[in-house]
Parts: structure tokens; sequence; C-alpha cells
């Protein structure tokens, strides 16, 4: 097995009697991009949540690599190389740009290697570069999304689970979210990208799968779902 490969077998979520994930199995292979497309209330969040350890789960198989993480608290997970961008960015509105950051490398002692994370993340954003001492509060929607990845980078992930980045953002602005998964794809990190933007999620991985009530419905390589009749006209409105 690759040490960087996320195997996940026969995830389950319940909220009280609803059962919002079914036996749900799928791997994202070290440096690969996997996508998740579903409409509303299809498990796509309650999935990438579970896998955090966020909300109440029950699984078979969670591994990155060697690293069984079945049992793994969610700060712990962070330390095991995946990163984590949710739904509506939740940055810290009160604090600046480079103080949110910093909360991203919290685990990690590396003194004068922060400093180098931090020059990464200000070259692959230098709007964020040039914002660093204003109150994240003051920053647009695209900008709070770059810095919510900006913050997960700095945790130097080997795989990053990003919910919904393109919510809420113009067509300008999702291109330009668009550009920057295909960035870090091209750097070597894996990508689990929920989104309901089939669009860009055909664009910016390499398989797919579609979730329904909870289960996986439809697997395929992007290209192929990007084509397929079915998909196109529930999901792309073709």
């Amino acid at each position: 097995m690759n040490p960087g490969d996320l195997v996940v077998e026969d995830l389950a979520v319940h909220y009280g009697g609803v059962q919002a994930v079914n036996s749900v199995s799928f791997t994202v292979g070290a440096g690969r991009c996997l996508g998740i497309i579903g409409a509303n209330g299809a498990g796509k969040t309650s999935t990438l949540k579970a896998l955090m350890g966020l909300v109440p789960r029950k699984v078979g198989t969670l591994r990155l690599g060697d690293r069984d993480l079945t049992k793994v608290k969610p700060k712990d997970i962070v330390r095991h190389g995946i990163g984590y961008v949710p739904e509506g960015r939740h940055v810290f509105t009160g604090l600046t740009v480079e103080k949110n950051l910093l909360l991203g490398a919290y685990l990690r002692s590396w003194k004068g290697k922060t400093q180098e994370k931090l020059a990464e993340v200000y070259e692959m954003f230098p709007v964020l570069g040039e914002m660093q001492h204003r109150l994240a509060g003051a920053l647009s929607g695209g900008q709070q999304q770059m810095l919510a990845i900006g913050r997960a980078l700095m945790s130097e992930p080997r795989l990053m689970l990003l919910d919904e980045p393109s919510m809420g953002l113009s067509p300008k602005l999702v291109e330009e979210i668009l550009g920057i998964l295909q960035r870090l794809s091209a750097s070597g990190l894996g990508l689990l990208l929920v989104e309901q933007n089939a669009k860009l999620t055909f664009e910016a991985t390499e398989t797919c799968v579609v979730m329904e009530n909870g289960r996986i419905a439809m697997t395929g390589s992007s290209v192929e779902l990007a084509h397929d009749p079915l998909v196109r006209q529930i999901y792309l409105g073709l």
C-alpha cells in the first residue's frame, strides 16, 4: 500500500434514527484527486465530517497508508497527514490573516519551518501576504476561502479534504478556485473534493463518485461521468 493512500470501507453515519451515510467505501490514491458529488442531503458533508471524526460514525476500515485512523481523535488525524477545509470556511474573523494561518500549524513544533510554510502559502496566495495583518473578517468570500485552504496547508498534509470550496462564490472566483485545486494536485497533494458544482469537480479531479441518499450510486472517471447522459441531466442540467 502506498503510504499516502486513504482507504475507507463500510462507513456509516446516523443522526438519531436517520442514516445519513450507508456503507460507503472508496480509496483516494496518494497524490490523486477524488470528487464526491450529489444533491443536498446526499451525505457528502457527513462523509467528510465522519472521516475527520467530527460526527459519530461506524467504519470497517479507515487508513492513511499503514496508519489505522478508526479510533484516532480529530486533532491527531490532522497530525497524521489529513488537512480539512470545512464547508463555510470557518475562519476566525476576529484574528489577523497571519494568525489564522499559524493556527493551522498549531500541532507542529517547526519553529523556523513554520515561517517557510507561511512563505509558501503567501507565494500561492499573494493576496493573503498583502493582507496578512488585516482581520480575516475584512476579507471577501473568495479571499476567506483561500485563507481556509492556506490554513489547512500549514499542517503540511498528504491529503486534503475540501467541502464545497466554491459555495457562494462568483463564476470568476470559482475558476480561480479551480486553478488553485489544479496547482495543489500538480504539487502531489491528494485531494478529496466534495462539491455540488459538478462541473468544477469533473475539471478538478480524476475520479468521481456520485452519492444519493447516503449511498454511492455511481463511480467512474471524471471524464466518463461528465459525459454520462444521466449525470448530465441530473447534475449539470443538460
